[in-house]
């Protein structure tokens, strides 16, 4: 395969031709850490893809700026019998490059700076710092044994040593970095507690929180709070996981959700139309703040379209409208989601933008995310 041609191209689509990272994302063999991996077939299953004997279409898989999902519930592609199916939600993937040189511009890297790279994935953040710092500067973890040994051989392969760490982030984040960069998302509150743990003393940390796209950054203060901000930037990352899988989703509740009338009243009619939530991340990231823990769905047949939104609590909300009429709407549980959302939805249009995208943040030693911006105030992760 002639990687090299390719290496370049990608470079020159992700990153500026005087950018310090250039050389990185030219310079790695994507592919050979990327050997296998999951396709969406469009119906709800995973088909398996397999780069050697395919040279063609493994670079060109390889070396588009796109992310490549590596493992499926608990079914790692390697793993997988050729021709194999699988079923359930992405648990680990190669993160699109564009977004890791991204990620790495956030952490404000630096020569002599030591980096943790939180989420191995296939190792590619690894390999670019790697080119970049040297091996000596680069610790990579992941919740994952398999992951983590996989990448590890595969990053020697390229001719690069970083300190590979098994470990659950939530739990416990062994050693001290200068500057930790995370391509999973971490929940605010005792599951950020570790990674805070961690950093530095004016260190600097540049992460996603869990079911928003906020990208938050800050530095690490002496009574070991983190002070930045939201960036004007949005990425989607995986959850942070402590096992082989993630917690079953609310499968009773998106059951009701699809069946249920709702509490008393009937139905009643939306103001906007059906919107699939998980896609629109400014109204995901201010649904999470103002209504922390909501999961969701999305379906379409044909011209209608339905939006599911559940809780732990028993809340639940269906909307179906055909194209972009208004919704019937249906909720049952002592949270009205789909109000929630309308709440959101009311003051996107009132104000024209939301109080998210460069808001300030102040994170506590115990997890706790404090944003603010003009007036608005708000907290995640406490309790």
């Amino acid at each position: 395969m002639d990687w090299e041609n390719k290496a370049r191209t990608l470079a020159e689509q992700v990153v500026e031709p005087d950018s310090r990272w250039f050389s990185a994302v030219a310079g790695v063999a994507r592919h050979e850490l990327v050997p296998r991996w999951w396709d969406a077939d469009g119906v709800g299953r995973w088909v398996l893809r397999e780069g050697p004997g395919a040279d063609g279409a493994w670079a060109d898989a390889a070396y588009a700026d796109r992310s490549l999902v590596t493992r499926v519930g608990g079914l790692h592609a390697d793993h997988a019998e050729p021709g194999a199916l699988a079923e359930g939600s992405p648990t680990s993937s190669a993160t699109l490059p564009g977004l890791v040189v991204r990620m790495l511009r956030h952490g404000r890297l630096g020569d002599g700076l030591s980096l943790l790279d939180l989420g191995t994935g296939g190792g590619g953040l690894a390999a670019y710092a790697c080119h970049r710092f040297g091996d000596a500067s680069v610790t990579s973890l992941d919740v994952d044994p398999y992951l983590v040994s996989a990448a590890r051989d595969r990053l020697a392969g390229l001719g690069y040593e970083p300190r590979m760490v098994v470990a659950d982030a939530t739990a416990d984040v062994p050693g001290s970095y200068d500057r930790i960069v995370c391509t999973v998302a971490l929940p605010p509150g005792a599951g950020l507690r570790a990674v805070l743990g961690a950093l530095a003393p004016g260190g600097r940390i540049a992460t996603t929180l869990a079911r928003t796209s906020l990208v938050v950054t800050g530095w690490k203060d002496a009574d070991g709070s983190v002070v930045g901000r939201v960036e004007r930037d949005m990425a989607g990352f995986m959850l942070t996981r402590s096992g082989d899988d993630y917690p079953p989703a609310l499968t009773e509740l998106f059951a009701t959700a699809r069946a249920a009338d709702g509490d008393g009243g009937g139905p009643t009619t939306g103001r906007y139309p059906v919107v699939d939530v998980a896609d629109a991340w400014e109204l995901r990231s201010m649904l999470e703040i103002t209504t922390p823990g909501v999961e969701l769905g999305y379906e379409t047949s044909g011209r209608t379209r339905t939006a599911y939104l559940v809780h732990p609590d028993g809340s639940w909300a269906r909307a179906t409208a055909e194209w972009i009429d208004p919704p019937r709407v249906h909720q049952g549980g002592p949270q009205r989601l789909w109000d929630a959302l309308e709440r959101i939805r009311n003051r996107l249009n009132a104000e024209g933008s939301l109080p998210l995208l460069g808001a300030r943040v102040r994170i506590t030693p115990d997890g706790v995310c404090e944003l603010s911006r003009g007036r608005w105030r708000a907290e995640m992760g406490v309790g």
